[in-house]
């Protein structure tokens, strides 16, 4: 086994993050509690699938949801209450600087174009990733095989050269079933062990 490059998912793994701050922080705009919001918004809809695939703007997907939950907040507190939900898992942050000098690196993630340009392209190790596939980009989300398959073609390897790293079981055995070296990340101490057992060295 040559590994010759590690791909990594963004939430959760790179940096957490905890969509219950955006519910809470609209939350006062409505009649409504965060967690009424969170059926409407993640439970009753598509919307969320559709504003992450690409196949609706930042303004459609803020007027929609401000019709569906009778929202009075401009857009922008509204961008800004849905963005701000990341910290960053210092971890990882090191790991992927370690990782640098000796494997290219990939980032892979269902993600809105919002959460791309303000929340993910800001961060300190960005600049570390030679390949980016970003769902709202490809237009499927994982796991959907094109969106595997655009990360092979930009990273320039094959799967099997490659390990993927995700939080979401599903994704990552989705990976797995397509030739990556995948794994399910379940903390740092866990990931480390992994790869020891793989005898991939950082």
């Amino acid at each position: 086994m040559l590994i010759k490059a590690f791909i990594f998912d963004f939430g959760n793994v790179i940096c957490k993050f905890d969509k219950t701050i955006f519910l809470k922080k609209i939350s006062p705009y409505c009649d409504k509690s965060a967690g009424e919001l969170e059926k409407l918004i993640y439970h009753d809809t598509d919307i969320c699938v559709r504003f992450e695939t690409g196949r609706i703007s930042g303004r459609q997907f803020y007027r929609k949801i401000v019709e569906m939950c009778g929202l009075s907040i401009s857009e922008p507190e509204f961008i800004d209450a849905h963005i701000n939900i990341f910290t960053p898992i210092s971890e990882t942050f090191e790991l992927i600087k370690r990782l640098k000098p000796a494997y290219k690196l990939g980032l892979l993630s269902n993600t809105s174009v919002w959460d791309f340009e303000r929340g993910i392209k800001p961060i300190e190790i960005f600049s570390l990733f030679d390949a980016v596939t970003a769902s709202f980009e490809v237009g499927v989300m994982k796991p959907g095989k094109e969106i595997f398959e655009d990360m092979t073609k930009k990273i320039k390897l094959a799967p099997q050269n490659c390990i993927y790293i995700d939080d979401i079981k599903q994704f990552a055995d989705a990976g797995r079933l397509l030739g990556f070296n995948a794994i399910h990340y379940q903390g740092h101490d866990n990931l480390l062990n992994q790869l020891r057992e793989m005898k991939i060295w950082y």
